[in-house]
């Protein structure tokens, strides 16, 4: 609905009668001091999208701390950056991770602390693995902070080789090529999921596709890329340019998302051919 909304961190804390700041920028004197004030031991930072600036790295310093301490939604130093989650299910990795990483003034370039990884689960999108890494890095950040107490914690460098750049989403991205390899648009489905939401057009209208799988009919002849080959309850089956997609679930505009089963009651796809066009929003 468009409505400014407390996150689930803010509204936990202020029932647990836990200060909350939110200054705009930490580069003012007044914000720093507000956080120096606190006399922190320990700083930690998730999914926060900005970069800290030297004077507040060191606050916990300064208090002979433990620094400022990142948990990461990657196995560093590949997708260092604003959204390694969306970048790994893009470039089809088959494992990802986090990293509890002390910072430094460079986009996640500190030592790292710990690391733990996952595989990827079949028909993973950036929804499921985002809630897997955010139970396993709480987990791992309590782990770690307790060897830092205890005097176990030890730091590693991050290696110089391997290192790749997870680039902000633009929601351009979201559209849909179909003269792509179906494992692409695939994988641009579930890595967008649940946000920007994987984009095609439908005679005139933009459609969201949520939920899709490889598809398996087999095509005798050649079919113009977009083309639906098949629509049943059992999923919509679409020529790419390589290999079939089968769309399990999408959303027409000011629609609810619906599965195939549900959208071909109202909206027959005999002959439908579905278009790459400009971004509508929904």
């Amino acid at each position: 609905g468009m409505k400014l909304t407390a996150s689930a961190v803010k509204t936990l804390a202020l029932s647990s009668g836990i200060p909350v700041f939110q200054p705009p920028t930490l580069k003012t004197p007044e914000a720093q001091a507000e956080m120096a004030a606190l006399d922190a031991d320990v700083m930690v930072v998730a999914a926060y999208g900005l970069i800290l600036p030297q004077a507040v790295l060191d606050i916990p310093h300064k208090v002979a701390g433990f620094g400022c301490l990142n948990i990461h939604a990657s196995l560093l130093p590949r997708w260092r950056g604003a959204a390694p989650i969306q970048r790994a299910l893009l470039a089809g990795d088959s494992a990802s991770g986090v990293t509890i990483m002390r910072m430094e003034e460079g986009l996640d370039t500190g030592p790292m602390l710990a690391a733990r990884s996952i595989d990827m689960a079949p028909g993973e999108t950036a929804k499921t693995l985002h809630d897997r890494l955010a139970s396993l890095g709480s987990e791992l950040l309590c782990e770690t902070l307790d060897a830092l107490v205890a005097g176990r914690g030890h730091e590693t460098p991050q290696p110089v080789s391997g290192v790749t750049y997870a680039e902000k989403i633009a929601k351009s991205e979201a559209l849909i090529d179909w003269q792509e390899d179906a494992v692409n648009i695939l994988r641009r489905i579930r890595a967008f999921n649940p946000w920007p939401i994987a984009q095609t057009q439908l005679r005139g209208a933009p459609l969201r596709i949520w939920e899709a799988e490889l598809g398996q009919t087999q095509v005798l002849g050649a079919a113009a890329a977009g083309t639906v080959l098949s629509a049943s309850p059992a999923g919509i089956e679409v020529a790419c340019g390589r290999g079939i997609l089968r769309i399990a679930r999408l959303q027409l505009p000011g629609r609810r998302a619906l599965s195939a089963a549900e959208f071909l009651r109202a909206t027959p796809l005999a002959g439908a051919r579905f278009d790459t066009a400009r971004r509508c929003e929904i």
